[in-house]
């Protein structure tokens, strides 16, 4: 806590130092963000920048809504005659930023360059059961299914994939084309992406007509960027003690609304103490998360019961919440056969990345574990190694994050089904459930949401007894921003899709 504190006085005093006199540029926003996008092509780029910054300037299918659910988008309407079967009926009079109507023609292309292979990417894997699209006039698509798979709908919404024209190849990842509420104008690796308003947007149009996203690493230089007025808006790119002080600023506004982005411990189920679910309810009892929530994330946090978010209509938060209880833990632990001699009942090592603020989370965990008798070894790699040892299950315990991911159930079959064991997907603790297996399988092929949410609350009660995880806490969603933008509104989510509705007011 010490540290944390030394942290937040120095850089308190390095941004009372600074003059606010940089003007604003009048006409364009500057987004601050941590790094570049890798890839703008809606079909292939995965990580979060790419994501955000392409739901921009494509359109999908369908979109979604504050509930996680889906909702009309380049698609007006649809119908599932039966689960194998999906009709979507096209928005009439869309056009691409070049001017080319945008038909159900680039929609099958879109889908059919990941089946057949004429582009790579990893999300080919998520239209596995797709058989066939077609095209039977301008504005009607309909996808043939191998086999029910209920997640498709949410798998054509918002962020998952963009509509791309008819022919499109790679060189949509240097050039985006798309027809979405802005348009692509430069990237510049590591300095920044331009994008412009599409004034012939088919929709609501934005009223920026200019937003730049100025790619700034280190976190420091976010603040003092938002500090000298050079930077307008930063979302969930500051530590929550630098909130605070850019909070003071006069010119300087925050908001704050509850996210989606769950931290949560992962578990090896292989190993031979691990294996063991009352030594991991152990564990999550011996837990304290109010203390962890209240002074490292300043209250920016909510604590969490399932991976899923509670803002899902999936959502179930009727199990267990592992309260902080040291005498259950040791009560669990001399039960499983661990007894404490001289104070240590036995060794666990948990790895992490070198971020400051993990390190700092799994200090307190180490303190509190050894309260029941854990000793906690810790080991702290850059994050690519750290990460590869994980998707590798070279470990005991590690603590992540899911960002977007766990939005829709179909987390359950990429984290907890036993046929998604890596590198098949991220079942990293090889947990196995004959059970859970069973009911992944009946929710993804029930396409009626009101038969799949009782499914999806028996899987959830089935883990949390299980606990292949122990889900801590989703991270709120926290928009630093100057006041000369106005009309925010952030989405559980906490994408850019705030900027559809922003205006900059003045300077």
């Amino acid at each position: 806590m010490l540290r944390v504190s030394s942290a937040f006085a120095a850089l308190a005093l390095t941004l009372s130092l600074l003059s606010c006199s940089t003007k604003p540029n009048p006409g364009t926003l500057v987004m601050i963000i941590e790094s570049s996008p890798t890839n703008l092509d809606p079909r292939v780029g995965q990580d979060a920048q790419s994501q955000r910054i392409y739901n921009l300037i494509f359109d999908d299918l369908l979109s979604r809504g504050d509930h996680l659910d889906v909702a009309p988008g380049l698609a007006e309407r649809w119908e599932i005659p039966d689960p194998q079967t999906y009709i979507f009926h096209l928005h009439q009079g869309v056009k691409f930023h070049d001017g080319r109507p945008l038909t159900s023609r680039d929609v099958k292309w879109t889908f059919d360059s990941l089946l057949t292979g004429k582009i790579r990417s990893t999300k080919t894997a998520t239209y596995r059961f797709v058989d066939r699209i077609d095209a039977p006039d301008d504005f009607t698509v309909i996808f043939h299914m191998k086999e029910p798979d209920a997640a498709l709908l949410w798998n054509v919404s918002a962020g998952a994939i963009g509509i791309v024209p008819y022919g499109s190849g790679n060189e949509m990842t240097a050039h985006p084309i798309g027809s979405g509420p802005f348009q692509f104008v430069s990237a510049e690796t590591d300095k920044e992406v331009v994008i412009e308003r599409n004034p012939a947007y088919w929709a609501e149009k934005p009223k920026l007509a200019r937003v730049r996203f100025a790619v700034v690493p280190d976190a420091t230089t976010r603040a003092l960027e938002l500090r000298k007025g050079s930077g307008d808006a930063a979302i969930n790119a500051l530590t929550p003690d630098t909130v605070i002080t850019l909070e003071r600023d006069p010119a300087l506004a925050v908001e704050r609304a509850p996210g989606t982005v769950l931290a949560y411990l992962g578990f090896n189920l292989r190993d031979p103490i691990l294996k063991d679910a009352r030594v991991r309810r152990a564990i999550a009892y011996a837990l304290d998360r109010r203390p962890m929530i209240e002074y490292l994330w300043r209250g920016e946090a909510q604590p969490a019961r399932s991976i899923l978010p509670a803002q899902s209509w999936a959502y179930y938060g009727d199990v267990p919440p592992y309260d902080h209880d040291p005498a259950k833990a040791e009560a669990l632990l001399d039960a499983a056969g661990y007894p404490a001699i001289n104070g240590v009942r036995f060794r666990l090592t948990m790895k992490t990345s070198t971020d400051e603020n993990t390190r700092l989370m799994v200090a307190v965990m180490q303190q509190q574990l050894r309260e029941v008798g854990i000793a906690l070894d810790i080991r702290s790699f850059e994050f690519a190694t750290f990460f590869s040892d994980v998707t590798h299950g070279a470990f005991q315990l590690y603590g992540l994050r899911w960002i977007g991911g766990n939005e829709d159930p179909d987390i359950f079959t990429l984290c907890f089904h036993s046929s998604r064991f890596p590198p098949n997907g991220a079942n990293r603790g090889f947990y196995s459930n004959p059970k859970v297996d069973a009911l992944i399988d009946q929710g993804r092929r029930e396409v009626d949401p009101a038969k799949r949410k009782p499914v999806y609350a028996e899987l959830q009660s089935i883990l949390a007894e299980d606990l292949p995880y122990i889900d801590l806490w989703y991270l709120d969603n926290v928009l630093v921003h100057n006041k000369r933008v106005v009309n925010l509104k952030l989405n559980p989510a906490g994408n850019y899709d705030f900027l559809r509705t922003a205006e900059l007011a003045g300077p």
